[in-house]
């Protein structure tokens, strides 16, 4: 006895339920009934992917997934996948690094049981592919990064986080929301949702070129339904600027002998350099000028002032004949000129109250009289803006000049949907040529728009606003994404409103609380829009 109860037998209590216990767990032959054992942890089942409302909660899902995602991330910021053709070759044509990186997306692809393949290493994707439909939707990530110029408190391919704050080339563009994508994919095939249309993820190899990898990826693979790429901000980019890319050459005079100032001109400009990406504003420049000693002195001097008065960085080195002007701005990304300071056409404005060599004066000329203070387009002739794409802009993001050699000017111009690049193209010609200048051929994007009634747009914009509790509003950008080379192709985030960009900046970071948060938007928006109905003739025809 134990307070006044006999010990209990639990052989004797078990033994009695035995048969209840095993009616309960077969069906009527004495097999066991897995639908109806499945059915009775239903409710379990959905308690645990579930939140009180018995909706998914996604931010819970991802949330469970915070420290393998960050892992995966590290391991893919450590690669360097800046665009090497120097090291390209067979099935690596953008470089070892780069090539590097979309095996590793690959491997994770494959690990995670998706259908993979790679597609000559311009492209690869990840499919989650349970429908029989044949057809599916994209979204399109890429693992290129821009070189890590600018300043960095930490070496840029060692990711680090500093106050809940990631750090790497990359963090933002576009590796950290590639990962975010890829992780809310696998949301959806760990859940085993359905799904009406198939989901395929895209890894790109040279979005921050030539995007030779969407050309290669269009002319190998049938296009998708729709789609969308985490390439730029909350909420939704459903319209995007015309792009023109091009060269603006000088046609030397043969007048500038290779010894300087035979002409009579007080100094010689030797060479100069300005910034190295067409997409990103010039950080740096850099003159090399000969000219008589007390010259070069007072010319130094001159650019010290200069220097003060800008409020920037620079430095003047000589050396007997010769002097080195080095002026030092601030990098942004070539769609928003207007939030960097070009060092190039700050050191060319300063060079153009010299007296120089013909070739010299008239490349000088032609710059700082049509882009200095300039980058709406005024000089040119070409200003213009609508209501859904907004202004024109300009940013000349590489300039070289030597006596003899090719020089030349590059013009990354974004235009809106109410003007085309033959109108621009015509109009910057006639104003280059009569410096002695001409105009290469062009690399052309035209403007994309999707309109605000279609059914993705509307879908994105409730996903995102019972996400967040923000207002989804309808954007339009400057920059381009791969959501212009499909059909129907939009940009979803995944920079936040209010958050201060650093693409293609130095110290380049994303918060590791918004990664987390996008991969929850993510994995609901592609749950979501595996299973719209779209009309026949959504389906297929080019992007852009």
């Amino acid at each position: 006895m134990r307070n006044g109860v006999e010990a209990m037998d639990w052989n004797k209590e078990a033994e009695k339920r035995k048969d209840r216990l095993l009616a309960d767990l077969s069906d009527r032959n004495g097999v066991m009934d897995w639908n109806k054992e499945a059915e009775k942890r239903k409710d379990r089942l959905l308690a645990d992917l579930s939140d009180r409302n018995g909706v998914i909660d996604w931010n819970k899902e991802a949330e469970k997934r915070k420290d393998r995602l960050l892992a995966d991330l590290f391991a893919l910021l450590r690669i360097n996948s800046v665009k090497d053709l120097g090291t390209s070759g067979p099935g690596k044509p953008m470089g070892e690094g780069i090539s590097e990186a979309l095996n590793y997306m690959l491997r994770l692809g494959e690990e995670a049981g998706f259908e993979t393949k790679d597609l000559q290493g311009y492209a690869g994707y990840a499919e989650y592919a349970p429908s029989e439909s044949g057809d599916y939707v994209a979204v399109l990530c890429h693992l290129d990064v821009v070189p890590a110029s600018g300043e960095w408190t930490a070496p840029p391919f060692e990711p680090e986080i500093r106050d809940g704050q990631l750090y790497a080339r990359g963090a933002i563009d576009d590796k950290g929301p590639a990962m975010a994508a890829f992780y809310a994919l696998k949301i959806v095939k760990e859940l085993g949702l359905p799904a009406k249309h198939n989901v395929r993820l895209i890894f790109g190899t040279d979005e921050e070129h030539a995007c030779d990898c969407m050309t290669m990826y269009r002319k190998l693979e049938k296009p998708p339904i729709c789609g969308f790429t985490p390439d730029a901000e909350f909420p939704i980019v459903r319209a995007e600027k015309g792009q023109i890319n091009v060269k603006v050459l000088l046609t030397a005079s043969g007048d500038s002998d290779s010894e300087g100032r035979a002409d009579g001109s007080e100094f010689c400009l030797k060479a100069f350099h300005g910034g190295g990406t067409a997409n990103m504003v010039p950080e740096n420049a850099v003159a090399f000028l000969e000219g008589e000693e007390a010259n070069l002195e007072a010319l130094a001097a001159g650019f010290t002032q200069y220097c003060m008065d800008k409020g920037m960085e620079g430095s003047a080195s000589r050396e007997d004949k010769a002097l080195t002007l080095r002026l030092k701005g601030v990098s942004a990304h070539g769609m928003e000129p207007h939030l960097g300071r070009n060092a190039a056409l700050e050191l060319l404005h300063f060079l153009r109250r010299l007296s120089l060599q013909p070739d010299a004066e008239r490349y000088v000329a032609c710059v700082n009289d049509h882009l200095h203070g300039d980058c709406l387009g005024h000089a040119f002739g070409v200003a213009m803006s609508d209501d859904v794409t907004g202004a024109l802009t300009i940013n000349c993001g590489i300039l070289e000049y030597a006596p003899g050699e090719p020089s030349f000017f590059h013009l990354n111009l974004r235009y809106p949907a109410c003007g085309t690049s033959d109108f621009i193209l015509d109009h910057i010609s006639k104003r280059v040529a009569s410096y002695g200048f001409q105009v290469d051929t062009p690399i052309l994007k035209n403007p994309h728009h999707v309109p605000d009634e279609y059914p993705m747009i509307r879908m994105l914009q409730r996903v995102y606003e019972e996400e967040t509790g923000r207002e989804p509003a309808l954007l339009s950008t400057g920059g381009g994404t791969y959501g212009a080379l499909i059909p129907n192709g939009v940009a979803f985030g995944m920079e936040f409103p209010g958050t201060k960009s650093t693409a293609h900046q130095g110290d380049e970071t994303v918060s590791v609380e918004q990664l987390i948060k996008a991969t929850a938007i993510y994995a609901r928006a592609i749950y979501e829009l595996a299973n719209l109905d779209f009309e026949p003739n959504d389906a297929g025809g080019e992007g852009g």
